[in-house]
């Protein structure tokens, strides 16, 4: 006999065969809820994550850095549909938390007490830098986005903004490979330079303000910048945060900066207005809403300790889960070239900023 149907009902259908026999269909499997669509590359992130953080516990690396190496070597698991939903959850809503909670990290009278002549001094440096990545973007015969993102990740935080700037540039513009190698060249870069240059600070005899200002204003993630002043004394490593968080309260403006820039030279044909160009993500304007509520309402220390270190921990999977979603191959094929912005960017921060530490700040 004829089987009835609902099509909008899941309920089990009552079907005949051929020879008059009568048995119960199974409905069809309804849809996984979403959180179970996430789970697999959720899970894998933070297992990934995890061991970069033990590594880096354990053997003194950067932690972005061991992320990316282990994102990268575990690269094989985005192959796995299933892990797709959560990976791109992770790369793009942890991410953003990540830079949202920085906002904790920084005052308004943290910048002012900078002081205009280190300010300005800052100032030149970032701008040195961004300079400097799209001359080398631009020998290497890359496109306009791509220095923007090599000198916004060395100008401001590194990582951390070079995550940021990619939602404003664009994956039609930047590849997935270039990114990931951006990051990775920036991580090596900021890694090497905690080293060096304390080392130099001491070389040129800077007292602590010339050495907090040198390794606060040139190096680029903030873990290793603020321990590059501390590895000089105590004073520089307070220095040098000053300098450090008044680079990163500049990721908001640089943002907004780089968005009207990537519309009025690189628009790709799209027909933008300079006032939509200039709205900033919503990430972005939370960002900045924290950083003045947080001039204005005194925090305490504790809850800025923990903002800090589940801002890393967002960070450090958002990073992790986009390492996994490149391909190596690509990355291998893209050639020395793709090297030279952020190379660039890095060299001119730290001449710009070592001459300023050696001759202006005092």
């Amino acid at each position: 006999m004829p089987a009835p149907s609902d099509a909008k009902d899941n309920t089990p259908l009552w079907a005949g065969d051929l020879f008059g026999e009568t048995h119960l269909a199974p409905a069809p499997p309804a849809p996984p809820a979403k959180w179970r669509q996430l789970m697999p590359g959720v899970a894998i992130s933070a297992i990934v994550s995890a061991a970069g953080a033990w590594f880096s516990d354990h053997y003194g690396m950067p932690i972005i850095l061991m992320g990316l190496i282990l994102g990268l070597a575990m690269q094989f698991v985005s192959a796995d549909p299933r892990t797709s939903p959560g990976l791109e959850f992770v790369g793009r809503t942890c991410l953003r938390w990540g830079i949202v909670l920085l906002g904790f990290q920084v005052t308004l009278s943290e910048i002012g007490a900078l002081g205009l002549v280190p300010f300005v001094a800052l100032l030149v440096v970032m701008t040195a830098a961004i300079v400097a990545a799209l001359l080398g973007a631009r020998m290497a015969g890359q496109g306009l986005a791509i220095g923007i993102l090599a000198g916004g990740a060395t100008a401001i935080c590194g990582a951390s903004a070079a995550l940021a700037l990619y939602g404003v540039v664009g994956r039609e513009r930047v590849s997935q490979a270039q990114f990931t190698l951006t990051l990775v060249v920036v991580s090596i870069a900021s890694a090497l330079a905690m080293t060096i240059y304390p080392e130099l600070a001491r070389v040129a005899h800077f007292d602590a303000r010339q050495a907090g200002f040198l390794t606060g204003a040139a190096i680029h993630d903030v873990a290793q910048s603020i321990g590059g002043g501390y590895a000089v004394s105590n004073a520089a490593g307070a220095a040098a945060t000053v300098v450090k968080l008044t680079r990163v309260a500049l990721l908001g403006p640089l943002v907004a900066l780089a968005a009207v820039v990537i519309q009025r030279f690189d628009a790709r044909g799209d027909d933008v207005s300079p006032w939509k160009a200039l709205a900033l993500p919503p990430f972005i304007l939370a960002f900045l809403a924290l950083v003045v509520g947080h001039s204005l309402v005194a925090v305490p220390a504790l809850i800025s300790a923990n903002a800090l270190l589940l801002s890393k921990g967002l960070l450090l999977l958002a990073v992790t889960a986009t390492a996994m979603r490149t391909r190596t191959d690509l990355i291998l094929q893209l050639g020395w070239n793709s090297v030279l912005p952020v190379l660039a960017a890095t060299a001119t921060s730290f001449l710009v900023a070592f001459g300023f530490a050696f001759w202006v700040i005092q």
